[in-house]
């Protein structure tokens, strides 16, 4: 087959896309015929040499994919071939074909172009893990979401909506129609305005009962002083920074909550029960229309390079590679 490698980290150009061998699928997983994956900040990282994939992972960047079913493998039950599907990876979504962990594969929700559906895994996984079974979030409250118009925030707009809460997000202002129409109540120019006053005006004063962050140590501060009392900070992101000072008499004062966390270096059993959670309370939500993948861009598998340039310029939702 052929797939996205990285012979030498670097820019966009390091990115070549070659000969590997293919895949088989062992006991337990499920070989895809991918027909599109979607760009992250991982695939990013990864590419610059600075997040290798986890041991057992492939070493081709892509972290979610869509296709079908070409092969089930030993102990495999409940999925047949030429069945459409889309799956959260750990890595190997540039390429041609993967093989992927059942626990971690999910049916192309109805009404979603195959393509399409690779936007989704990722995301929905992320977003859910954090801002519904940790954060909890619950109708009627306040969400504010950094980086709306990334693939991240416009999924979390989306589902923030369609959970019933007042969601709030963070973008430059040429995304704020977009971002308005996916459900944002409303969105905040970072440029121009202060992120800490807006949502305290939106909010009556209140502050924001769950934030989901993906700036770190350049927006902690700031993000705690948002907070509600009893709010939930979750970062899932580094982009400002690894390393802050945290008030902890401010955090106790609001009696808040920060955690961090990240999904692909989880453990298959975790990511199994995560993609369990996502098709039971997420997927319903795409079926009925509340929820719909944005895509920015579609470009052929061998153009990576032109989708990482897009993905780390102005965008809105996912760029997606196809392979066809």
């Amino acid at each position: 087959m052929r797939a996205i490698t990285v012979p030498k980290p670097g820019g966009p150009d390091a990115l070549v896309w070659a000969d590997v061998p293919d895949p088989e699928p062992g006991p337990g997983e499920v070989l895809v015929e991918v027909r599109a994956s979607a760009v992250n900040r991982a695939d990013l990282l990864q590419r610059q040499g600075l997040y290798p994939p986890p041991a057992g992972a492939p070493a081709y960047p892509g972290l979610e994919c869509s296709g079908v079913v070409g092969a089930v493998g030993p102990g495999v039950t409940g999925w047949e071939v030429g069945q459409e599907v889309c799956a959260l990876l750990s890595g190997g979504g540039y390429a041609e074909r993967v093989a992927v962990p059942a626990g971690q594969l999910l049916p192309v929700p109805a009404g979603v172009d195959v393509v399409d559906a690779a936007a989704l895994p990722e995301v929905a996984c992320t977003v859910w893990s954090n801002v519904v079974r940790l954060a909890g979030l619950r109708a009627g409250e306040t969400l504010l979401v950094h980086g709306g118009g990334s693939g991240i925030g416009t999924f979390a707009i989306q589902l923030g909506a369609a959970l019933g809460a007042t969601v709030l997000t963070t973008a430059r202002a040429g995304k704020h129609d977009r971002l308005r129409e996916l459900g944002a109540a409303y969105a905040i120019d970072y440029r121009e305005q202060d992120f800490v006053a807006e949502v305290r005006r939106r909010t009556d004063g209140r502050g924001a009962d769950v934030i989901l962050d993906i700036m770190g140590a350049s927006y902690l501060d700031r993000n705690v002083t948002a907070l509600a009392t009893g709010g939930r900070l979750v970062v899932i992101g580094m982009q400002g920074g690894r390393k802050a000072e945290l008030d902890l008499g401010a955090l106790l004062t609001k009696r808040a909550t920060v955690a961090a966390t990240a999904l692909r270096s989880r453990p298959p059993e975790e990511k199994a029960e995560i993609v369990r959670g996502v098709w039971d309370e997420v997927w319903p939500l795409i079926e009925a229309g509340k929820i719909r993948p944005v895509v920015d861009h579609r470009l052929p598998m061998a153009e990576a390079a032109t989708a990482h340039r897009m993905v780390e310029g102005d965008h809105v939702g996912k760029v997606l590679l196809t392979t066809r």
